[in-house]
């Protein structure tokens, strides 16, 4: 299928990363490990997968969902919920949940994710400003990375001092559509500490990409993230997570339902099952994914092009970007991915205007569960530097088989 040229460097780089692959399993058995415990702790039992629906009232499988999903990142309370469409959706949940009219919410690592453009009202669509926090009086403010890399501590605990609005400290954990180095654990939790200096501030952590690529999670008031990203482990096919303390998880919750009701309702509608399997599989299916993500690099590296991480730096979260100079080779990579998936593997991919977006964008995505960037996929803002992110991986050799076709379609071997 592959010509000896692309065979014998794809060799070379898997020689090359044994020693940082070795490394990643272990973080993958230390989280599986934790996973475990918990399940065993908390007494799981084929009883919690049965059905609700309706109100959905006193769902033990619900509630030991939720449980288990806030001890798994060490946090005080939190839901995992079918409920919530997208890591886009449970973010706007958690901020709607803590801000009120004359607050502000403060972004510490830049500008965010594209999608949150126009839940905080900095999008540019036709409707921008409808439902947005800043039409509901909330304000914004920002302060960028230092250099693109580092959280700027003595601008934010200035900022913090001085303006007594602030209620929200938000801190976006990878890199959304930057080429930024993605943010650790222990730069998020120093962050949290200085947060946690200033009464009635709430930091939330937009930690979509991130779960169980490091041996711990990062703390905050807030921890907001995808099911069919990392902590969904492939298997769950919707929902997201929120998970803090106590408090904040109370609030969030009234956005999530209804005040007054909060966690106490919600039909599972057998949703329970797929979600908590899924938090078995996530340690070792994002390590699938982050041997990937080192692969691609080491082999696009090879090839003459700029990756960050580069293919020996450590990870913080699944994100591979790699830098194709033009749109020509943005689309023959994404249709590389697509040919080389599970689904849909006969599908060429497009640039397109894609919602809660501001650029056209092409997506290459096969996968068993539409839009699952744990599943192998690559996208792409059709615009300067024409930087394309790469994710994803449900298995290190499919996930091999799918780089190593995309290197194929891009140098028409």
């Amino acid at each position: 299928m592959f010509n000896e040229k692309i065979l014998k460097l794809a060799e070379e780089c898997e020689k090359e990363l044994a020693p940082i692959y070795a490394d990643i399993d272990k973080i993958a058995f230390k989280n599986t490990e934790k996973v475990m415990s918990i399940f065993r702790e908390n007494r799981l039992s084929d009883r919690h997968f049965n059905s609700t629906c309706g109100y959905g009232y006193n769902d033990d499988g619900r509630d030991l969902c939720d449980k288990m999903f806030a001890e798994a990142f060490g946090a005080e309370a939190g839901f995992a919920r079918s409920q919530i469409i997208s890591g886009t959706h449970a973010l706007a949940i958690a901020l709607y949940g803590l801000l009120r009219p004359d607050d502000t919410m403060l972004s510490v690592s830049g500008k965010p994710y594209d999608t949150l453009d126009n839940v905080i009202g900095l999008g540019g669509s036709d409707k921008n400003g409808e439902g947005s926090l800043m039409e509901y009086r909330v304000n914004y403010r920002q302060i960028d990375l230092v250099n693109g890399n580092t959280l700027n501590m003595a601008e934010i605990e200035k900022t913090l001092s001085d303006d007594k609005t602030i209620k929200v400290v938000f801190v976006q954990r990878s890199k959304g559509y930057g080429d930024r180095r993605t943010l650790t654990v222990a730069e998020i939790n120093a962050l949290f500490d200085l947060v946690r200096k200033f009464d009635g501030v709430y930091m939330v952590v937009d930690n979509c990409y991130g779960e169980f690529c490091e041996d711990e999670e990062p703390k905050g008031d807030l921890l907001v993230g995808s099911l069919i990203k990392n902590a969904g482990g492939g298997i769950a096919e919707t929902g997201g997570y929120i998970v803090g303390t106590k408090r904040a998880v109370e609030l969030a919750s009234y956005r999530l339902t209804v005040p007054g009701i909060g966690l106490e309702a919600g039909a599972s509608m057998g949703a329970t099952k797929p979600m908590i399997k899924g938090l078995f599989f996530a340690p070792h299916i994002t390590a699938q994914a982050i041997k990937t993500a080192h692969f691609a690099a080491a082999m696009f590296e090879k090839l003459g092009f700029e990756c960050n991480p580069a293919s020996k730096e450590r990870r913080s979260d699944i994100i591979q970007v790699i830098r194709l100079h033009n749109a020509e080779n943005v689309l023959k990579f994404c249709a590389g991915i697509q040919k080389g998936s599970p689904v849909d593997s006969f599908v060429t991919p497009e640039g397109w205007e894609m919602p809660g977006y501001n650029d056209s964008v092409v997506m290459a995505a096969g996968a068993f569960t539409q839009g699952s960037s744990i599943e192998l996929s690559a996208d792409a803002p059709l615009r300067e530097p024409y930087l394309v992110y790469m994710q994803g991986g449900l298995t290190y050799e499919s996930g091999k088989l799918g780089i190593l076709t995309a290197v194929s379609e891009m140098l028409g071997e």
